[in-house]
């Protein structure tokens, strides 16, 4: 035993028969290998998952709390009697992938008793427009945009939108925008009703 500068106490004299002194950590039986790397592994899984979800959020690609799209809720008023008045110009757009659909809505149009010059077809800026809707501007429109939709177009959605306005505000106008449900899945052929 070392010798010290300091006097001897009552802790300097251990009993040489006491068994164990101090406390001594034991391994737990019970905790294997296995285990911890099945929690390790978990953890991670969670961890990581929690990540990707939080940068998703953060980013803007999530929206926990979407407001609905106004394009997703229009549907025609009831109580309104649709009348077909051709004195309306009609400006027809392809908002589908599907090409050639624009020119057999405005040949549809043109059946149903419209000039062939007064029917405008052409195509949209994008090509994935779920429903189809025919958009008028005033009000006093929307008889004629409820015509238009349901007794030429076999049923379409109507809505009032300042989006299109007319060319001419002399010449009232409405404007159909076709949507995936006219698309067929061939590409061809008449537009679905």
């Amino acid at each position: 035993m070392p010798h010290s500068s300091f006097p001897r106490d009552r802790f300097d004299d251990i009993p040489s028969d006491s068994g164990r002194i101090g406390a001594h950590r034991a391994e737990q039986p019970h905790m294997h290998r296995g285990v911890i790397l099945l929690w390790a592994i978990a953890a991670t899984v969670v961890l990581t998952l929690v990540g990707i979800f939080g940068t998703l959020l953060v980013s803007g690609r999530i929206d926990l709390f979407p407001a609905p799209d106004p394009d997703s809720t229009a549907v025609a008023t009831p109580g309104v009697e649709p009348v077909v008045d051709t004195s309306y110009a009609v400006l027809i757009l392809n908002a589908t992938a599907q090409e050639g659909l624009a020119t057999q809505t405005k040949d549809l149009v043109v059946a149903a008793g419209w000039a062939d010059a007064d029917v405008l077809a052409s195509e949209a800026g994008s090509d994935d427009f779920a429903e189809t809707t025919v958009y008028y501007v005033d009000a006093a429109d929307q008889a004629a945009a409820a015509g238009l939709a349901d007794l030429v177009l076999g049923g379409a959605n109507i809505e009032q939108s300042d989006a299109y306005q007319p060319a001419d505000p002399q010449t009232p106008q409405l404007t159909v925008v076709l949507g995936l449900d006219r698309a067929d899945a061939g590409g061809s052929g008449t537009p679905a009703p």
